[in-house]
């Protein structure tokens, strides 16, 4: 039977964790790597950094987003099994054993550990494996603590009979109209998907708030508040699309602050807010890239100078605000329509929300600053990215069905 040298870990973490050159990260890996008794005791450090992890606030999402960007898949593939491990069993992926996601419905955090999957066996060399132990688990230690999420509690289905299914029809029309929006190869036709789409998730917003007031049928005062969830925005252009995810955000009465260090934004809002918000976003970035695509070919095939990384900041960030205008518009006029309908009634219940919204946000983030779009320099660009989101207008689209 295989025994270690209790200190042998000890040892590597002590020549390679707290140091940043390679020296003494092949000191580390060249004493785990002639001692195969520390495989157990690694993978159980493993274990415990991503425990310490979620004491700081950080998820699952999160974690592999920072391992992606600063260092190399194998590094990946390490930190999705250390996850994985740590969360426990879970008959057909069910939520976490630990974390904070366990302590508030843990929809969000069950989601995110669905989409790992367990790595390969790895067949490398010893000393590779232990520097790419090394490097993972001194990343792991230098994260600093993060804002706690919590996801918003939902109400009991006893509670509230029959909710739940109306709600994710809904949800399942949207993704549906975003996804053939995404998938078309003609631009008229996304438009009018798009826009159909943000009308169903403005409708769906009002409604949801009226049934948790106690208006429509529903049952009472809301039972939890606002929530927050945190999306990825990642280089390139991130200026430019954390600008968009503000602006979708923004006219779901949903408020974002970006964390450009750490490649998101946190978005503060109720759960039928937050699910939108993530869905648009996600289709939108999707269409406006290849907008740009479609426009940089144009320019060249009619000769024009090959486009640069200016034109595709100013043309996704003029995407940014023009979408933002085009979604609030859209946003009140469906407002419009439900206080005719309610004799006003939607109007301090949205209120209220929105209240709570800010409230919820100033207490997660109780120091924000602005910052400046940079390199929003091409005027071409811009034009373009303007134009792009004139056509995808948020109105209700003609020649589709109405709600």
């Amino acid at each position: 039977m295989s025994t270690t040298d209790p200190g042998t870990v000890e040892r590597a973490f002590a020549a390679a964790l707290y140091a940043d050159d390679d020296t003494a990260l092949d000191t580390g890996a060249s004493l785990l790597a002639a001692d195969p008794g520390t495989d157990a005791e690694l993978a159980r450090r493993g274990r415990e950094l991503v425990a310490a992890l979620w004491r700081r606030g950080w998820q699952p999402a999160d974690v592999v987003r920072m391992v992606r960007r600063d260092l190399a898949e194998d590094h990946v593939r390490l930190v999705c099994d250390l996850i994985l491990a740590e969360a426990g069993p879970r008959p057909g992926r069910q939520e976490p054993r630990t974390g904070p996601g366990a302590a508030a419905g843990g929809r969000r955090w069950a989601a995110q550990l669905a989409e790992l999957e367990p790595a390969p066996p790895y067949r490398g060399d010893r000393f590779t494996r232990a520097t790419v132990v090394l490097e993972l688990y001194r990343l792991l230690l230098r994260l600093p603590a993060l804002e706690p999420l919590h996801d918003p509690r939902p109400r009991p289905a006893a509670e509230d009979p029959g909710r739940g299914e109306p709600a994710s029809r809904m949800l399942g029309r949207i993704r549906a109209l975003l996804a053939k929006a995404e998938a078309t190869g003609y631009p008229e036709e996304a438009e009018a998907l798009t826009a159909k789409a943000q009308e169903l998730m403005a409708r769906h917003s009002i409604d949801e708030a009226l049934l948790a007031s106690g208006g429509r049928g529903g049952g009472g005062p809301a039972h939890g508040g606002p929530g927050a969830c945190r999306i990825g925005v990642e280089p390139p252009y991130e200026q430019a699309k954390a600008v968009l995810l503000d602006a979708v955000a923004r006219a779901n009465n949903c408020q974002a602050v970006w964390n450009e260090p750490f490649c998101f934004s946190t978005v503060v809002g109720y759960e039928a807010e937050l699910e939108v918000v993530e869905l648009l976003y996600t289709s939108l970035l999707v269409q406006a890239t290849s907008a740009m695509t479609r426009a940089e070919a144009a320019i060249r095939k009619a000769g024009g100078r090959r486009r640069t990384k200016t034109f595709r900041q100013s043309f996704l960030a003029a995407y940014a605000h023009r979408m933002g205008t085009r979604l609030t518009e859209t946003t009140e006029h469906q407002i419009a329509e439900a206080k005719a309908e309610t004799d006003g009634e939607v109007l301090p219940v949205l209120a209220s929300r929105e209240a709570a919204v800010r409230a919820e946000t100033d207490r997660l983030f109780p120091r924000t600053t602005t910052t400046r779009l940079r390199g929003v320099t091409d005027e071409e660009g811009w034009r373009q990215g303007r134009e792009a989101a004139d056509r995808a207008r948020t109105g209700r689209a003609p020649g589709l069905p109405g709600r």
